[in-house]
């Protein structure tokens, strides 16, 4: 008996109208998605991922069409259907769990309600039959007390919570497929790897098949059977999950892999990056849509468009060359950028940032709170941390949500003023207070933020917002052409061209606003930049691109840097001393090799363990954080780790503050078991 795929798409054409024309976003794409299989979707943004999977839904915007082609469901045109029949297949049989949890979340309705009245719509139970199944998915999403959240309302949540509510609506009815657009994307990459283990059980007992679109090539590696590589709206490459990663045969494949971050040795190591930037819907090329960014291109692949070819059992790949790339006789290599070697780079011994019991507290107690010794109403974000960066270095910090980062950084920068403590820049204690310190102290403490968007002012040109700061933060007169040679320099610095200084910053890339903020951080030379998830919006490709610019303007600037991220990947790759930040707390510091191998805090451990790894053949770690971080209101007693800690000892973690333990060469963790059972524990199977 032939079974049937669950979601096929032949040649499928869909054009967007932009300014009054149609212009094409998906270029005659084929995809089968079989039953019981998980199919990864792969490129950068703007390459046609998140459209092509609404489509297989024909979940369409309003400005889009489908031009020709066709969409199978169970051998079903869905192209043919009117909206009514697509109501009744949306949500029943076809379900969408979104990036953004709350855009699929009423904020008006308790969750409960929300997911009974799924299937009260599409399997007509009653109300009380309804409210019982929801309760029962909220738990079989692992959601602890689900009659409790039932009650809550979406902003009661965390984001993991969230987008555990999200699965269980788009489960409630066992759909035979399921489409998960960058469904982790916004998470801690803790609870990643929760729900990436849900993903996983989930779609097996509903006997069904997924669709799971990322840019996240460690994520792909380790959730998918098939995998399309999409660029510019064509698939560029189909193959089985361990023969794409094994031995890729697109050059575009080959240098994504390639940017991956990852420790590499050397102080002044670069990752290899895609020149160019993906083209515009308007701008797409005659021949090949990857040869102008392609190391390996020919002047057949500007002029002839590849077809889409069967390599093997199950492999496709659309490229003139790919018959060489297979039997090893064109070597395909993605540029290294090549160091800054003429400026000295390595860290010096002195510090440029002190941090001594720095501590922060949010919230008031009224007199009824005094009198009765209640402390509950304060929120304790950051508790007595002490860090130090030495000079031409960068220091990672890593946590989850809630565990005080961003607070931290901000009392550094003065946007948040600390309660206590002291902070030391270049030997000079500033004041905690930002309307107290000196523009030199300004000009010395910079900050990157996580969304350019937010601190770029649409209305000026990025000339006029390099000139401001330039104005702003100087040490000496400067007349109007200085100022413009130094803005020219500045966009050289983060490989910009002069007519940057011209554009708006709605006519740039994500990649490229977030250089220009980090050209405006360096405008006034300074001595530290802080840099809050400076590359966690962007693309593998992308990223690659800022890291080493990061590494770059280290070098030739003699910066050091502050690093905010949850992306362990990119901090291994840029740090080389690590602070591990759990509820307020430092819980352990080292160099990047020794946090990265055992003996690791518990928390470290957890946090390392759940790293996807970008190779189907290296599994995640089983070391796996269950419950929420606990609220900074109610700090724990003892170890404040010891309500999620997998390797607990006993009532000493419950009730006792862990010591410092000394790892050697600088390298501490703040438990209560000793190193040596650490080592012990962490090199055999939890």
């Amino acid at each position: 008996m032939i079974q049937l795929p669950v979601i096929a798409a032949n040649r499928l054409c869909i054009d967007y109208k932009l300014d009054k024309q149609w212009v094409n976003a998906i270029n005659g794409v084929s995809l089968v998605i079989n039953p019981f299989e998980t199919h990864g979707l792969v490129g950068e943004s703007g390459s046609g991922k998140s459209t092509l999977a609404l489509a297989l839904m024909r979940y369409m915007a309003d400005n889009a069409r489908i031009e020709s082609g066709e969409v199978l469901f169970y051998g079903e045109n869905l192209l043919l259907k009117s909206d009514s029949e697509m109501r009744r297949i949306w949500g029943r049989q076809m379900s969408l769990v979104p990036q953004d949890p709350l855009a699929s979340l009423n904020p008006a309705y308790t969750i409960g309600e929300q997911i009974a009245e799924i299937t009260r719509l599409h399997e007509g139970l009653s109300r009380p039959a309804a409210r019982q199944r929801a309760v029962e998915m909220l738990e079989r999403v692992r959601i602890a007390d689900p009659e409790a959240v039932a009650r809550k309302y979406p902003h009661q949540l965390s984001g993991g919570m969230q987008q555990r509510v999200n699965i269980a609506m788009a489960l409630s009815t066992q759909p035979k497929l399921l489409v998960l657009d960058e469904p982790t994307t916004a998470l801690d990459v803790t609870t990643e790897a929760v729900i990436l283990d849900l993903f996983r059980s989930l779609i097996q007992e509903n006997r069904g098949a997924a669709l799971y679109v990322s840019h996240n090539l460690g994520v792909i590696a380790q959730m998918c059977d098939r995998v399309t590589v999409l660029y510019a709206g064509e698939v560029m490459a189909c193959a089985p999950v361990d023969e794409l990663y094994a031995n890729p045969l697109h050059p575009y494949t080959i240098s994504l892999l390639a940017s991956i971050p990852r420790p590499l040795p050397g102080h002044e190591t670069r990752l290899p990056t895609i020149p160019g930037v993906a083209p515009s819907l308007a701008e797409r090329p005659r021949g090949c849509v990857f040869a102008p960014r392609c190391p390996v291109a020919l002047q057949q692949c500007f002029d002839e468009k590849p077809p889409l070819e069967e390599t093997g059992p199950g492999r496709l790949v659309k490229c003139h060359r790919w018959r060489e790339i297979a039997d090893g006789t064109l070597p395909v290599e993605t540029p290294h950028e090549p160091p800054a070697a003429q400026w000295p780079a390595l860290p010096g011994e002195a510090h440029v940032l002190n941090v001594e019991g720095l501590s922060k507290r949010y919230g008031s107690r009224t007199l009824f709170s005094r009198v009765a010794g209640d402390e509950s109403r304060f929120v304790q974000a950051v508790d007595g941390v002490t860090m130090r960066v030495r000079a031409r270095s960068t220091l990672g910090l890593v946590g989850e949500s809630g565990s005080g980062k961003t607070t931290l950084a901000r009392c550094i920068v003065g946007l948040e003023t600390a309660d206590e403590g002291r902070i030391l820049l270049l030997d000079v204690m500033i004041p905690n207070m930002l309307r107290r310190r000196s523009r030199a102290f300004l000009r010395e403490l910079q900050m990157v933020f996580q969304n350019p968007n937010d601190t770029l002012n649409p209305y000026q040109t990025v000339g006029q917002a390099l000139e401001r700061t330039i104005r702003r933060l100087k040490t000496e007169p400067l007349t109007p052409e200085r100022i413009q040679a130094r803005v020219i320099d500045l966009l050289a610095a983060v490989r910009l061209t002069p007519d940057y200084a011209g554009r708006y910053p709605a006519e740039l890339s994500g990649g490229e606003k977030q250089r220009v903020a980090i050209a405006r951080a360096f405008a006034a030379n300074p001595a530290l930049v802080v840099a809050d998830e400076p590359t966690s919006a962007l693309d593998v490709s992308v990223q690659a691109v800022i890291l080493n610019l990061l590494k770059d303007l280290r070098a030739r600037e003699g910066a050091s840097y502050l690093v905010i991220s949850h992306d362990l990947a990119a901090i291994a790759y840029l740090a080389d001393w690590i602070a591990v930040m759990y509820l307020g707390q430092i819980v352990e510091e080292g160099s990047t090799e020794q946090v990265y191998s055992a003996p690791s805090h518990p928390y470290t451990e957890a946090l390392l363990s759940a790293i996807p790894a970008p190779d189907p053949r290296i599994k995640q770690g089983n070391v796996r954080l269950e419950g929420e971080v606990p609220s900074a209101a109610h700090i724990p007693c003892g170890c404040r780790f010891h309500t999620r800690c997998p390797r607990k000892i006993g009532a000493i973690c419950e009730q006792e503050e862990p010591p410092w333990r000394e790892a050697g060469s600088g390298h501490r963790i703040r438990c209560h078991i000793p190193i040596e059972d650490l080592i012990v524990l962490q090199n055999s199977a939890p």
